[in-house]
C-alpha cells in the first residue's frame, strides 16, 4: 500500500504540486497499480519462454555511406538565435 506521504514525496522530487483531493486520488490510482502488479507476481512463468521480440521481422537497414554534409551557415539560417558559429538556446539545468 503507498502513503500519502509517498506520493507526496515522489511529487516534490518531479516538482509537481497538487491538491489534497489529488493527491488522494493518485495514492488510490497507485494502490491499485501495485496491487495488480502483486497479481502479475503471482502467475507462475516458470516454464514459458521470454518473448523477446513479438514479430518474426528484420528491419532491413540501408548502406551506411558517407557524404556530404550541410555547411553551417545552411543549418544556421533557420537557428532563432546563434552565437560564435552554434545554436544558442535557453539554459535548463541550474
Amino acid at each position: 500500500m503507498i502513503s500519502k506521504e509517498d506520493v507526496k514525496h515522489v511529487a516534490s522530487l518531479a516538482k509537481l504540486k497538487f491538491s489534497e483531493e489529488e493527491i488522494d486520488e493518485f495514492t488510490d490510482k497507485f494502490s491499485e497499480v501495485l496491487a495488480y502488479v502483486e497479481k502479475l507476481n503471482q502467475i507462475d512463468t516458470e516454464n514459458i519462454e521470454p518473448t523477446y521480440q513479438v514479430y518474426d521481422y528484420n528491419q532491413k537497414l540501408r548502406e551506411d555511406t558517407v557524404k556530404e554534409g550541410l555547411q553551417r551557415e545552411e543549418v544556421l539560417q533557420n537557428a532563432i538565435e546563434e552565437q560564435y558559429g552554434y545554436f544558442k538556446i535557453l539554459k535548463i539545468v541550474e
